[in-house]
């Protein structure tokens, strides 16, 4: 949750303070929330839940902004963006210089989290220790440069704490406290571990349809818990598609979203893999062989 944009050094490797006092307060919130249960302070969680991690993390972060999958108009992409900033991932810069280097370097010494280097690490361990949310000018101008050239992106990575504090005035007001602790903390636990879990579980549990040299799995429950960032051996075989359940038990709603927006006139220039490409281009390299 540091931002450390301004500076050309690397960031210490040593323990993320700031970082880790947060993770354990909102953890300690979202347990006093679970004692101010109320329909409303339900409903009010998921929306904002929808709204980061669909809209924001999975839409946005990183099938638009990290692999291109799509295109959409400026507003639209600023949309997202803020959306992404509310699940305290860090800004649009870090987050996609960190997404990147984990593609490039998969299961490396150089992975940001690698599960490779122990199940909590890849988790969440990789949060409060190490550079992986502070990166420095330098590493994101080599890994983000498109975004770096966007005063936007800048400017909302430097300061995307705002949105959560605005997020929980709002919900103050409508519905107090019980509301904030339910649509801000407990909501942004379940969303951290939510999306943690395709860092660390989808490299080591599920089913693997692609022969990829990485260890990344296709794993149902957690694709459930993520709007389907969840099948991940087949995102990694193919990290530019924005379609990630290619098969129709694979139930991808960020996909279904992108389709809609597609529809809408509002995504363009959608790539989505398809299992017949696959096919035919087996039975192609078959043919010529």
């Amino acid at each position: 949750m540091q931002n450390i944009l301004e500076s050309e050094n690397s960031p210490s490797e040593g323990i993320q303070w700031i970082t880790s006092i947060a993770v354990i307060a909102f953890h300690l919130m979202a347990i006093w929330a679970l004692f101010t249960f109320s329909w409303q302070n339900l409903i009010a969680a998921v929306i904002v839940w929808w709204a980061t991690n669909s809209w924001g993390i999975g839409m946005g972060y990183h099938r638009l902004l990290t692999h291109g999958g799509y295109k959409t108009p400026k507003i639209v992409e600023y949309f997202l963006t803020v959306c992404g900033t509310l699940a305290l991932q860090s800004g649009s810069l870090q987050w996609v210089t960190t997404h990147r280097m984990h593609h490039a370097f998969t299961e490396t010494e150089r992975d940001p989290h690698s599960p490779r280097d122990g199940t909590f690490w890849a988790h969440i361990g990789w949060l409060m220790r190490g550079t992986a949310l502070s990166h420095d000018r330098k590493t994101v101008r080599r890994y983000a440069p498109d975004l770096l050239k966007d005063q936007f992106h800048v400017v909302v990575s430097k300061y995307f704490f705002v949105t959560t504090i605005i997020a929980a005035a709002i919900l103050f007001i409508i519905g107090g406290w019980t509301m904030v602790l339910w649509g801000i903390f407990l909501r942004q636990v379940i969303g951290w571990h939510s999306t943690f879990l395709v860092n660390s579980a989808t490299h080591l549990w599920g089913t693997r349809r692609f022969d990829t040299p990485d260890d990344s799995r296709n794993n149902a429950l957690v694709a459930a818990l993520t709007f389907g960032e969840g099948w991940h051996n087949n995102h990694h075989a193919h990290p530019r598609s924005a379609r990630h359940g290619l098969a129709r038990h694979e139930f991808d709603i960020n996909w279904i979203q992108i389709r809609f927006l597609e529809k809408m006139g509002l995504a363009k220039k959608v790539y989505a893999f398809e299992l017949e490409e696959e096919n035919t281009n087996t039975a192609r390299a078959g043919g010529a062989a």
